[in-house]
């Protein structure tokens, strides 16, 4: 019975990829409406023939990878478990110490190691795409010692949240996921502030702004949007990437304004000020309370649910799987299956709700600068950058885009009457 499990899962899996695969490079209608033809928001006024094509391909193959990988990961999570490697990493663990920290710790590393080893292939291929499409930069070692990184980040993080889970579902078997849901707004604000000084710094290195007359403009913006910014970052991304990016993160004392310097090298002045209005917007309207407020609702409701399938799905199906009960490490599979495929189902209204606050910060960004030209120009060179479609098709837009597409950002733009 669990081998015929097993080859449905993989049979599944297959025909779902050949569907995408399908839908993606054949069914997908990712044409400009002809009436929008010659406009600003039309590739083919600042894109050449050959980077017309380049995005096209590049943006399906990206967003095949999308599609197939995290239902990749669901197989994984639930061909360990069902074929009963989870229960024997629990047994290593069992056999090696009787303090639950230590089993908790040596039964994750070889779940995460597993996963790493597993996962490995799809992410590569990623890579050398990004390399042959040159928008990586990055070298080989380079990018596998920012895997290594992601990797111990990973391990770490996990080791401390799945240490607190299990001893809670010990502690109190029925009402665990409300004590972890309690435990874990604290921990996700306390990651969100050491975010900028203490994980960011491994990957990259960040320094003061170099240009200190663009400095004092970013500076003047944040003052007429009473953000009390003191300080603008540079990072160091041109080693590992062509694409641009600017962004505000952390929260408190240690939040910081960041420009990538490929940002810097190939945007004017006006275009960085455009984009740095857009970041600011989300601070005076207050997108970060919103989101950490619709993050605790959404946690509540995903954890009730998470805890109400496992019981049911370790009652039907545990004793097959060597799981005993829910408390045993190795029902972790199970609970990172169900949290993954509920956080996938919910992306379509969570990508929703983004987009409509990056819409209301292009709104704030352009009545800020009123320059609607450095706008369009801006979104035309990140489209250029990254190689991205302007129109994608419409399921890697609601379950991909956490922005509007292209095609609605300049649109909106172009056709935005500001009041003078």
């Amino acid at each position: 019975m669990i081998r015929k499990w097993a080859l449905r899962a993989i049979v599944l899996y297959l025909i779902f990829g050949i569907a995408m695969y399908a839908y993606l490079f054949f069914f997908a209608n990712t044409s400009i409406p002809e009436a929008l033809r010659g406009t600003a928001v039309d590739p083919a006024t600042f894109l050449n023939g050959r980077e017309l094509m380049l995005s096209e391909d590049y943006s399906r193959i990206r967003n095949l990878l999308f599609f197939l990988a995290t239902p990749y990961e669901w197989l994984f999570y639930f061909l360990i478990l069902i074929l009963g490697v989870s229960a024997t990493f629990e047994k290593w663990a069992n056999n090696t110490s009787k303090f639950f920290v230590i089993r908790s710790a040596i039964y994750l590393f070889w779940l995460s190691i597993t996963s790493f080893i597993v996962m490995f292939p799809l992410s590569f291929l990623s890579f050398t795409i990004s390399k042959s499409y040159q928008i990586s930069t990055q070298t080989f070692p380079g990018w596998m010692k920012d895997k290594l990184i992601d990797f111990w980040v990973s391990y770490g993080t996990m080791f401390i949240i799945i240490t607190v889970l299990y001893f809670l579902i010990r502690k109190f078997p029925k009402r665990w996921w409300l004590a972890a849901w309690c435990l874990m707004i604290p921990f996700s604000i306390f990651m969100m502030f050491i975010q900028p000084v203490v994980i960011d710094p491994l990957y990259n290195d960040f320094y003061p702004l170099k240009d200190k007359e663009l400095e004092a403009k970013i500076l003047d913006l944040a003052d007429m949007a009473n953000i009390p910014a003191e300080h603008v970052y540079e990072v160091d991304m041109s080693t590992k990437t062509n694409s641009l990016n600017a962004y505000v993160n952390g929260i408190g004392s240690n939040s910081r304004i960041v420009l990538w310097d490929t940002t810097l090298e190939r945007l004017s002045d006006e275009e960085i000020l455009f984009i740095m209005a857009h970041e600011m917007g989300h601070y005076v309207e207050k997108h970060i309370y919103i989101g950490i407020a619709g993050y605790i609702l959404l946690s509540f409701v995903e954890l009730w649910l998470t805890a109400k399938l496992m019981e049911r799905w370790l009652a039907k199906r545990g004793k097959d799987w060597k799981v005993k009960k829910m408390s045993n490490l190795s029902s972790l599979p199970a609970f990172l299956l169900i949290t993954s495929i509920l956080l996938f189902a919910a992306s379509p209204l969570t990508n929703m709700v983004s987009r409509y606050q990056e819409s209301r910060a292009d709104t704030y960004a352009i009545e800020m600068t009123e320059d609607k030209e450095a706008g369009i120009e801006s979104f035309q060179s990140l489209t250029k950058a990254g190689l991205s479609q302007v129109k994608p098709p419409y399921l890697v837009k609601i379950f991909r885009y956490g922005h509007p597409t292209m095609l609605e950002r300049i649109k909106k733009i172009d056709e935005y009457e500001l009041n003078k």
